[in-house]
């Protein structure tokens, strides 16, 4: 496919303010005192074993309410946690690919409704067979899905693919290419539409779709098209030399204490910039990108995504099937949304809408509070999206609004 080159090549890098602008509670509408306890909260849990250190981040109505930093980046050295410090987000990269892909479908080089073997042809011959590889017996027969899967399935997790390829492929040593193709080859698990089930894959294959279209690699796009925008100067899927003194270290949870589990981020040697959860970045950076989404695709006076592609992203389009992490959420296209009083129980209205990383990243937006929370630590078990640290994060910054 002939190489696209973008029209909005150089926009300027304005941007929300940074760390170390001064913070604005007052004009953010909220309560100074209330916002300086969840520092305080937030170290009880490193002083208790739990986590490291924490970054976290509360914004509304375009003010920096609160953001802080407590405890260690790593916590071997004690070298304290910054609020600068670079985090592996994980599967939070999720709803930034499919804001990647809503760029193209804004250009209308694609359509969320266009079949996914119309870019990756390995999908031409999918076949369902709900037992998996190797599957046999009464229930496990073979045999061509419904409907072709779409795009739209793919960012919904609807789409009832493999979660994968085949085991003992490395994803990290292959090029996103050869993941796409090979995770094509294996047996869908459902028809398209018929279940929630979370997906690597769909997102990762969302990534590939982005460089057919695009005729660059997917970071190289993600970069010039998004990341350069929305000045998010510290996220990259392939941190530099540079870059990795600042990058947290990550723990595991065993027995009640903290466990190093990985400190150099694994990079050297990867192909794969993993569209699904590969993105290394700050709670700046990940503040400027919501703060867009929530401002309808707009960022320091440019429109970035148009209304409609913020609309269909932050729209539940998973109906009543049961899905995400947390209780009462539903999925659009990337983002996990809060659609019943159960999901506001954390005090995340209905219509409010983000991602967890499963490094205990977590990221929120709240249309009708204009409240953007972002918490970033790094743990690779314990708790989920549900994480008892998350969810205190979450009910003191909305508690603070006055």
């Amino acid at each position: 496919m002939r190489r696209y080159l973008p029209l909005l090549l150089a926009l300027p890098l304005l941007s929300l303010p940074l760390p170390g602008a001064d913070l604005d509670p007052r004009g953010a509408g909220m309560d100074r005192d209330r916002l300086a306890r969840i520092p305080v909260r937030m170290r009880e849990f490193v002083d208790q074993g739990t986590a490291a250190g924490f970054v976290t981040l509360v914004a509304r109505h375009g003010k920096i309410a609160a953001f802080d930093a407590v405890g260690y980046q790593d916590l071997e050295s004690k070298k304290p946690m910054r609020k600068d410090s670079i985090h592996q987000i994980m599967s939070c990269t999720k709803p930034i690919t499919v804001a990647g892909l809503m760029l193209l479908v804004d250009e209308g080089r694609v359509s969320l409704t266009d079949p996914v073997e119309k870019y990756v042809p390995e999908f031409k011959d999918a076949r369902v067979n709900p037992c998996g590889s190797g599957g046999a017996g009464y229930h496990c027969s073979s045999r061509p899905p419904t409907r072709p899967v779409r795009l739209a399935d793919l960012a919904s997790h609807t789409s009832g693919i493999a979660g994968g390829p085949a085991e003992g492929f490395s994803v990290p040593l292959h090029t996103l290419a050869e993941v796409v193709a090979a995770g094509a080859r294996q047996p869908m698990q459902a028809d398209p539409g018929q279940r929630w089930s979370y997906n690597n894959l769909g997102i990762a294959t969302l990534g590939r779709v982005i460089e057919v279209v695009s005729g660059q690699s997917y970071e190289s796009f993600m970069q010039q098209r998004l990341f350069g925008p929305l000045g998010m100067t510290d996220s990259s899927f392939f941190p530099p030399k540079d870059k990795l003194d600042r990058v947290a270290s990550v723990y595991s949870l065993q027995d009640g204490k903290l466990e190093l589990y990985e400190r150099t981020p694994p990079r050297s040697e990867w192909k794969n910039p993993f569209p699904e959860g590969g993105l290394y970045s700050t709670a700046a950076d990940l503040l400027s990108f919501y703060r867009m989404v929530l401002d309808g695709g707009v960022f320091g006076g440019r429109r970035i995504l148009s209304q409609a592609a913020v609309d269909a992203m932050t729209t539940v389009q998973t109906g009543d099937l049961p899905a995400g992490w947390a209780p009462g959420v539903g999925f659009g296209l990337g983002f996990a949304i809060v659609k019943d009083p159960v999901g506001a129980l954390r005090y995340t209205g209905i219509g409010s809408f983000g991602h967890g990383g499963a490094y205990r990243t977590f990221t929120w937006a709240d249309p009708d509070k204009d409240l953007i929370s972002i918490v970033l630590f790094q743990r690779q078990n314990v708790g989920g999206d549900m994480a008892d640290e998350i969810s205190a994060f979450l009910q003191m910054a909305a508690a603070a609004i006055e």
